[in-house]
C-alpha cells in the first residue's frame, strides 16, 4: 500500500516542487543583473519610505535585499512557506479523503487491512513527500547562492529547515479535518484557507504589539525565521510544539477516521 501511495502523490509533488524550483531558478539568473551599486542606494532610499511594521513583517529590518541571499530571507522564505504550506494542507485534505471521492474505499475495505495501517500509510507517504520537498529545494538553492556568491552557509541551512515545522503542522490539521467531510472541493477551500488565514495572522501579529498575541494563533510562528536570521539558531521550543501538535491531531484523526462512515 505504501507504493501505491507514493505512486499516486508523485505527480502532485513533482508540479509543486517544480514550481518551486522555477521561481528560484529565475531569482537566480534575474537577481544579479539587477543588483548594482545604483539599484542598491535606490532601493536603501525606498526602504527609508515604508513603515518599520511592514518592513518588519518581511524581515527587512534585519536583512537587506542586496544579494540573492539577502532576498530570500526577506520575501524568498515567505513563498516557501506559503507554497509548501499550501501543498502540506492541500496533501492532507485529501490523502485520505479522495479514497472515498474516487470510490477506492470500497476496495481497500475489502482487504485485510485495518483502518489504523490505511492511517498509518498514508501518513508516511506525505511526511515523506514535504520532507523531500524541503530537502529537495533546499539543496537546489544552496547550489543556486553557491553559484551567486558568499552567503552564511549555517544559516541558510537552519533557514531551509524551518518550513517543516509549520507545514507538517498544517498537513496534520487538515488530514483531521477531512474526516469530517466526504467532498473534496469543500476541503480544498478549508485547506488553503487555513494557509493564508494563518499567514495573514502572523503578517499582523508583527505590526503592533496590540496585535501580536495573533502570532500565538498562527502556524507560521513555528517556522520562526527572525530567530533564526537573528541567533542562527532554531529555537527548541518550536520543534516541541510542532512535534505535540502534529501528534495530537494524529491521534484526534484516528479516533475520527475510525469512527466515520466511509462511503
Amino acid at each position: 500500500m505504501l507504493k501505491r501511495e507514493m505512486k499516486a502523490n508523485f505527480k502532485s509533488f513533482l508540479i509543486w516542487l517544480l514550481v518551486l524550483i522555477g521561481i528560484f531558478l529565475m531569482v537566480f539568473l534575474v537577481y544579479p543583473s539587477i543588483i548594482n551599486s545604483d539599484n542598491i542606494k535606490m532601493m536603501d532610499e525606498m526602504m527609508k519610505m515604508f513603515p518599520s511594521q511592514m518592513l518588519r513583517a518581511f524581515n527587512m529590518d534585519i536583512s537587506v535585499i542586496d544579494s540573492a541571499f539577502g532576498w530570500l530571507k526577506t520575501e524568498g522564505f515567505i513563498f516557501v512557506l506559503l507554497i509548501i504550506g499550501c501543498y502540506s494542507a492541500i496533501l492532507g485534505s485529501n490523502i485520505l479523503l479522495k479514497e472515498e471521492s474516487d470510490k477506492t474505499i470500497e476496495y481497500l475495505n475489502s482487504l485485510p487491512i485495518t483502518r489504523n495501517k490505511i492511517i498509518f500509510n498514508k501518513t508516511i507517504v506525505g511526511l515523506i513527500y514535504i520532507i523531500l520537498m524541503v530537502i529537495i529545494l533546499g539543496i537546489f538553492n544552496f547550489i543556486g547562492l553557491s553559484l551567486s556568491g558568499d552567503f552564511d552557509k549555517k544559516q541558510y541551512v537552519l533557514l531551509s529547515i524551518t518550513p517543516i515545522f509549520s507545514s507538517i503542522v498544517i498537513y496534520f490539521i487538515c488530514m483531521f479535518l477531512s474526516t469530517f467531510t466526504n467532498k473534496t472541493k469543500k476541503m480544498f477551500g478549508i485547506s488553503l484557507g487555513i494557509v493564508f488565514i494563518s499567514y495573514v495572522f502572523q503578517t499582523i501579529s508583527t505590526l503592533d504589539k496590540s496585535v501580536e498575541f495573533l502570532k500565538y494563533i498562527s502556524v507560521f510562528t513555528l517556522a520562526d525565521i527572525r530567530n533564526v536570521i537573528v541567533d542562527i539558531s532554531i529555537n527548541p521550543l518550536m520543534i516541541f510544539i510542532s512535534v505535540l501538535l502534529s501528534i495530537i491531531f494524529l491521534i484526534l484523526t484516528i479516533i475520527r477516521y475510525n469512527k466515520k462512515e466511509l462511503v
